[in-house]
């Protein structure tokens, strides 16, 4: 938690002022069993109406005081607290924003997202409590101690040894409550891991009836949750009476020895009853701190969740000093021996790939799965880095590049269409926002969105659910590449964006790519040998070596391992015509 501290050093004005405004207050507070004891001892007793009406009238001035300066500070304590948990969630979003996908590995979706939420609220709230009780409870202490041993030095055994059974009591349940609290955030971020998944694969799970099963994961999950909220709730209950029992044993104690050294004229009511009001805030004092450090245990182990993802450095970085681009080679994309393996893995998914993808020309790459595909394309936007070889955009190594740079210059579209709540204008224009309208609409028609499109109610305006979950895949596949497209880049990228789109509109589609991208570097990935057939370049990958290197036409005679891809998917006849146009006019047919 104390990592978390250098959050609040915006906030020093403002603490300042809480500290003064807490400081009246308790001074105020303290000031009360005084002015009791005088109406007590001088007015009541001498029946001093003057006396009793003077001291009231300054006794309730006090009180009011001690009120406004309360408002006070809760006002101000809340307001900190709102700001510290929202510069620390912007910068753990921030962050988690930055990381690249070796990061991400580490770190489950659920779990990020019970950090930012979850954690964050937790610390808010111990925060406010500690702003607004444990800053005074210690200057309340130490003031009521002294105040009482002033008004009855014989009597301070009895505040100093329920002060000692309630610091007792607070040492035991903190370290009972401590480990309880780590396996408590730990099955929050299994419940939303739990809840995410079954959410998410809703179809699946009633395509295969497995809704009850679910039902008994979630349950078992929930309950292990239950159970562990119930322990600590009922730590709470057991140490609320005990403290109230401490509270109510010290006044009965105070009364009974205080009665005997009034009978014996040693000490006067008012002062009896000023000892006891001080016993009271001693006791109240640490009341209230240990409610909060009840609550401490939870808020460190979320402090401690929160600091381990904002101490975790991004892999991926802008270099220090960047170097600009070979204008010459403008889009142009080339890869020098490159090798890569995951973090933990035994052996390299890359090795020694080397080719270049030029401007005007498609370049695609095919093969198995798993022969590493995609994770070579994830090379050029950096979302890894290699770990031998270079890749080289427009001649500059893209780890000699700003972030901002490279992403500039390419338009990526993931496997998986991904479509942000909002419209489909704005989904198109995500990559960009200073896009036309008759580039928007330009756009569309490239990637043959505008078909249903124009079936839709509202058009470009039409709403887009949150993941596009209101479109096919298909139709999430063509909005994705038309906000590539819409972007107008240097570099498109394509990995197997076009596997839920039929045939012919496949077909149709690279056609007015074609037209589109002749002046830009593009590389696909894909499975589909028909989506391919037409590229300038075909790099065929085979457990993460290049196999071999060519048109479609001159694979199919020297590249074995592409032979082997064409036989599963094109028949004998497909196989015997030879030249892209043949096949492209047939598939069209």
């Amino acid at each position: 938690m104390l990592k978390l501290l250098k959050y609040l050093k915006p906030h020093r004005l403002n603490l300042a002022v809480i500290m003064v405004f807490v400081y009246i207050q308790v001074m105020a507070d303290l000031q009360l069993p005084d002015y009791m004891a005088r109406i007590v001892n001088q007015g009541i007793v001498l029946k001093d109406t003057n006396l009793i009406l003077r001291t009231g009238t300054e006794m309730l001035a006090i009180a009011l005081l001690g009120a406004a300066c309360s408002v006070i500070v809760s006002y101000l304590a809340s307001r900190l607290a709102a700001a510290f948990s929202m510069t620390v969630r912007h910068d753990l979003f921030a962050r988690v924003e930055s990381y690249s996908l070796a990061e991400f590995n580490h770190f489950s979706t659920a779990s990020l997202i019970t950090r930012s939420t979850n954690d964050i609220q937790q610390i808010q709230l111990v925060l406010l409590m500690v702003l607004r009780f444990v800053l005074s409870a210690p200057i309340m202490g130490v003031g009521a101690v002294l105040k009482a041993y002033h008004t009855a030095p014989s009597m301070t055994w009895i505040m100093g040894l329920a002060v000692t059974i309630l610091l007792g009591t607070i040492v035991i349940i903190f370290s009972i409550a401590l480990p309880r609290f780590q396996a408590l955030q730990k099955l929050v971020d299994q419940l939303n891991l739990v809840t995410r998944q079954i959410l998410t694969g809703l179809r699946v799970i009633r395509a295969f009836n497995r809704e009850e099963q679910e039902a008994k994961n979630f349950e078992a999950t929930n309950r292990e949750l239950t159970s562990a909220n119930l322990f600590v709730n009922r730590l709470m209950v057991i140490m609320q009476p005990f403290m109230m029992f401490i509270f109510n044993m010290t006044s009965l104690v105070i009364v009974w020895v205080g009665a005997s050294m009034i009978d014996t004229g040693s000490l006067n009511i008012g002062d009896m009853m000023a000892f006891m009001q001080y016993s009271m805030q001693v006791i109240f004092a640490f009341l209230m701190v240990s409610m909060v450090f009840i609550m401490v245990p939870r808020a460190s182990v979320s402090a401690g969740r929160i600091a381990e993802v904002l101490s975790v450095e991004p892999a991926i970085q802008n270099p220090k000093d960047p170097k600009k681009n070979d204008s010459k080679k403008h889009g142009e994309v080339e890869f020098k021996d490159v090798s890569f393996s995951y973090a933990g893995a035994p052996e390299p998914v890359l090795e020694h790939i080397s080719f270049t993808a030029g401007p005007g020309q498609t370049t695609a790459l095919i093969g198995s799965t798993g022969s590493g595909k995609s994770t070579l394309i994830n090379l050029v936007p950096r979302f890894y880095d290699v770990t031998g070889g270079a890749v080289l955009v427009e001649g500059t190594d893209v780890r000699d590049m700003r972030l901002e740079d490279l992403y500039q210059k390419i338009g990526f579209v993931p496997q998986k269409g991904v479509l942000f709540s909002g419209t489909v204008e704005s989904n198109i224009r995500y990559g960009a926002p200073d896009a036309s309208d008759e580039q928007v609409k330009e756009a569309a028609i490239t990637a043959q969105a505008t078909e249903f499109i124009d079936t839709l109610t509202e058009k470009y305006q039409h709403p887009i659910a949150q993941g596009g979950t209101n479109v096919s895949g298909g139709q999430k596949q063509r909005l994705s590449i038309a906000r590539a497209i819409a972007r107008d880049p240097a570099i498109y990228i394509f990995d197997d964006s076009f596997s839920a789109v039929d045939m012919r509109t496949d077909v149709l589609l690279r056609g007015a790519l074609k037209k589109k991208t002749k002046h830009s570097t593009v590389i696909i990935v894909a499975q589909r040998i028909s989506t391919i057939v037409d590229a300038d370049q075909i790099i065929v990958l085979d457990q993460g070596h290049i196999a071999g290197t060519g048109t479609h036409d001159e694979l199919l005679k020297s590249c074995e391992v592409y032979q082997e891809i064409a036989s599963s998917q094109l028949s004998a006849n497909e196989l015997k015509k030879t030249g892209k146009a043949s096949h492209t006019q047939e598939v069209v047919k």
